[in-house]
């Protein structure tokens, strides 16, 4: 059934597992600087105390939280503070959302 709605000018899609991940991974990663954009002002960014969870709406928080705290995640002789991975992380998303275009 599925197979009958394609078009003729419809362009292929990359139906492999690794590309589906990728593709997943860029929209939530959009999702999560648009979040961003929306609830977090760059001032207070700037300053260095943001209080992440209480900028971000709770029906957005747990993609946003999943998407910069995996970006931030910390080696093991990584000696920043989380604020300071995460305002790392938000330059890696920013970067991410740039390459994909």
């Amino acid at each position: 059934m599925l197979s009958n709605m394609s078009s003729s000018t419809a362009l292929p899609l990359d139906r492999e597992p690794a590309a589906l991940a990728l593709r997943i991974g860029v929209v939530a990663a959009e999702a999560a600087l648009a979040t961003f954009a929306r609830n977090l002002d760059l001032d207070d960014l700037d300053s260095g105390d943001v209080d992440f969870q209480g900028a971000i709406s709770p029906a957005e928080w747990p993609l946003f939280s999943l998407v910069i705290d995996t970006l931030a995640e910390a080696a093991p002789d990584d000696s920043r503070t989380l604020d300071e991975r995460r305002a790392e992380a938000l330059n890696d998303l920013a970067r991410i959302c740039m390459a994909t275009r």
